[in-house]
């Protein structure tokens, strides 16, 4: 316990160190400008990805009919389907009727396994449609256009069809989740893009400038990597409160409301601060991959040159927890949650989606357990290098610059 607790105080103390000397330096203010740029074309890249979702944005309608008419109305469709490719809806049968049958439709809408966002029944003479308040205004013609062509006879009649309005359908709520979900990956790999990067410059300026091979001569270095990760993890909590608080203010000074997002599972607090910790957990995973990069690294060029793959990789590991998003119930799914990189991207995702609380305690966990072995690795990695950079030190100096760092004097240290 006392070795534990001696580790402790020494990150303490190069955590508060760090952190006292990245706020108080001339660049922390080009620090939180620097988003500006990033987020302005971020808002223009999300107004064209807006337009095209609703270009591929197509939703289901189920058809709960007679078995002749449902057939009919499907014929109707694919015959549509070749002039307007692209514009029509998917239909499908969720329910062939029998003579007498009535069919429930806010039910159907209800149930998870049937993924409908609209229910067209009655007959082909009679067509009714029940689907969503914002939604189901727009498929009127749609429906009266089908059941004309279904219709037999020569005449083209479109009959009137009687919509019925649902507050909402576990479709519609499923893909506002999922959509959630992305807005919550986007924005975390953002952050960790943006932020992490900070640990790998100051570890190797404190290594140009020997102050490193002092740290480490004096305290474990293991316990120097892990205050230095949570001194540019506190650097980051406070850009972020600061660029929330100047959006914030310019959405209020504006006028506009934020943009609705479909409520996560777990709910927006639990979703908030599962948000904030999965944030510190990708942080600590990708900053401690960045110091051990930084420990073998002599100069800039080298630590660019190093970078750049774990960059690409923190790139791929994005890209691996959003299709992660399509693959729900299969292994790449199951991956994602496993790997410890990917794991707070998948699990935040998670979190919009499944009302289990469980399943995170044990992924921060696990995520904790990977910190602790690449600081380890890291440090153990550290040793080789710089160690071999400058002379030994004997017990004796160790000694001093421990004591200077938690404010014993040398005088004490050699009489203990």
């Amino acid at each position: 316990m006392t070795g534990l607790s001696e580790k402790l105080r020494a990150a303490l103390v190069i955590a508060r160190r760090d952190f006292v000397a990245v706020i108080w330096s001339k660049t922390f203010i080009f620090f939180l400008i620097g988003p500006a740029f990033p987020v302005l074309v971020g808002g223009l890249a999300g107004n064209i990805g807006a337009k095209v979702q609703q270009n591929v944005d197509r939703p289901t309608i189920g058809l709960a009919m007679s078995g002749a008419d449902a057939d009919r109305m499907l014929a109707a469709r694919e015959e549509l389907s070749g002039r307007l490719a692209g514009t029509i809806p998917q239909v499908v049968v969720i329910r062939r009727l029998e003579p007498g049958e009535q069919f429930d439709a806010r039910a159907a809408l209800a149930d998870s396994g049937r993924q409908v966002t609209a229910v067209v029944g009655g007959t082909l003479d009679a067509p009714t449609l029940a689907g969503p308040k914002e939604r189901v205004r727009q498929w009127v013609g749609l429906v009266s256009n089908l059941a004309a062509h279904a219709r037999s006879g020569t005449a083209m009649v479109y009959p009137d069809v009687a919509v019925e309005e649902v507050t909402g359908s576990v479709a519609k709520v499923r893909t506002g989740q999922a959509y959630t979900a992305q807005g919550g990956q986007v924005l975390l790999f953002l952050l960790t893009m943006l932020l992490a990067g900070m640990v790998l410059s100051n570890l190797v300026e404190e290594k140009g400038n020997k102050i490193i091979e002092v740290l480490a001569a004096a305290i474990p270095m293991d316990a120097m990597f892990m205050g230095k990760l949570f001194a540019m993890l506190g650097v980051s909590m406070v850009g972020i409160v600061v660029w929330g608080a100047v959006g914030g203010g310019l959405v209020l000074a504006g006028g506009q409301g934020l943009p609705t997002m479909a409520t996560p599972a777990v709910g927006w607090p639990l979703f908030l601060v599962l948000g904030f910790l999965y944030f510190a957990m990708a942080y600590l995973l990708m900053g401690s991959l960045f110091l051990s990069i930084g420990g073998m690294a002599s100069t800039v060029r080298e630590v660019q040159t190093l970078s750049m793959p774990v960059s690409m990789f923190q790139l791929m590991v994005f890209f691996f927890s959003s299709y992660a998003l399509t693959a729900a119930g299969t292994w790449v799914e199951w991956a994602s949650w496993i790997f410890p990189v990917s794991s707070p991207y998948a699990m935040l995702a998670r979190a919009a989606q499944h009302e289990e609380v469980w399943p995170h305690l044990v992924a921060l966990g696990w995520q904790v357990l990977w910190v602790v072995l690449i600081v380890r690795a890291g440090a153990q990695m550290f040793r080789r290098t710089v160690m071999k950079s400058g002379p030994s030190r004997g017990r004796t100096s160790r000694g001093r610059v421990f004591s200077r760092l938690f404010g014993r004097s040398a005088q004490n240290r050699r009489k203990a």
